[in-house]
């Protein structure tokens, strides 16, 4: 596959994407291949652990091939989309409870379901170039790929905080964030690749690794929780008009610019997934929104502005973060029966 080399390298099990120039973004065939691998490698006593990386500079993974989804949910085609993302989520789960180290390099983008690829690996490593983000909101969906187990986890509220406003974290901040493990530059990569690939050993990693850049996030986490810890998008855009600073001004433009319906799903599903130890159970409550996200909520027209039309000038299902119910959170993330999500196999 052109997308993706897979391949035994010395004491390695290795995976690099090969789509630099769509950003390293994951397309169904991608989410399946990997999982192959894994399903392969994880009784292979000649690998000792998986290596994750990417081709180009620009991007380790800058999330989903949307643009498919969009293409194939507008024709009314709600199968696809559904089946990426049980097969995607299966990947994330594979790759969270994966018997032997996982370690994977995380530079530029990693945004969405590169999170999903990169962030539930064993071993994370980040450089001076990686961008770290969950912006789904931005787009009518909500933070998947496991991504609001991860965001649950944040210190503080800093979880809400980087869930509904998609806001980047440097690699101080993707460490801070619990979104990496280590920091070391990039120029010394491929020294720690070879030196993995002959060992087998990913100690290697935090044997070499160096102290990260100081995380802002860090800093900021008293003011966040001021305003973050409101009961809901419409709470805590009221308790912004008194906030000051950088990351202020980034929340008041991001809470007024994504889904009101997505954030309010988002941040219900960080609360239900506060103290949760399996990301079966996160993966299980995001398939329930994803599933219906075309349908029901605000992904098509979300992925139109951004991505197709460009005209960023979404028109939502509800005008404001107030005119969300309660009942139509309930209803988006209410269990799917037959159609709930499940690592086994589903039907066709």
């Amino acid at each position: 596959m052109s997308d993706i080399r897979i391949r035994r390298d010395g004491r390695t099990g290795r995976i690099t994407l090969t789509r630099p120039e769509a950003l390293n973004a994951l397309t169904h065939e991608m989410c399946l291949a990997i999982d192959a691998a894994l399903i392969g490698w994880s009784a292979d006593a000649d690998v000792a652990l998986v290596l994750i990386d990417a081709e180009g500079e620009r991007a380790f993974c800058a999330g989903g091939d949307i643009a498919m989804l969009h293409a194939t949910g507008s024709r009314g085609d709600l199968a696809f989309g559904r089946r990426f993302w049980r097969d995607e989520y299966r990947m994330n789960a594979r790759i969270a409870a994966y018997p032997k180290p996982v370690v994977s390099l995380m530079q530029g983008f990693a945004m969405g379901g590169g999170v999903g690829l990169g962030c539930h690996a064993s071993v994370r490593l980040v450089g001076d170039t990686s961008r770290l983000a969950m912006p789904e909101c931005s787009i009518g969906l909500v933070p998947d790929v496991g991504g609001s187990l991860l965001l649950a986890r944040a210190p503080g509220a800093t979880g809400r905080f980087l869930g509904l406003t998609g806001a980047r974290m440097g690699p101080g901040c993707a460490i801070f964030a619990g979104f990496a493990d280590y920091y070391l530059p990039e120029a010394d990569w491929p020294e720690l690749v070879a030196a993995l690939v002959r060992s087998g050993d990913a100690t290697r990693v935090a044997q070499r690794a160096v102290a990260p850049p100081e995380s802002p996030l860090a800093g900021q986490l008293g003011a966040i929780a001021s305003v973050f810890l409101g009961d809901s998008p419409g709470d805590i855009f009221r308790r912004l008009v008194g906030a000051s600073g950088g990351w202020a001004e980034l929340a008041r433009r991001a809470l007024a610019r994504n889904s009101p319906l997505s954030m309010a799903c988002a941040l219900e599903m960080q609360k239900r997934m506060t103290g949760a130890a399996d990301i079966r159970d996160a993966l299980r409550l995001e398939y329930r929104f994803t599933h219906r996200a075309m349908e029901q909520g605000d992904f098509i027209e979300g992925v139109r502005a951004a991505i197709i039309d460009r005209d960023n000038a979404p028109r939502w299902r509800h005008g404001c973060a107030e005119a969300v119910s309660p009942d139509e959170v309930a209803a988006m993330l209410a269990p799917l029966g037959a159609e709930e999500w499940t690592m086994g196999e589903d039907r066709p």
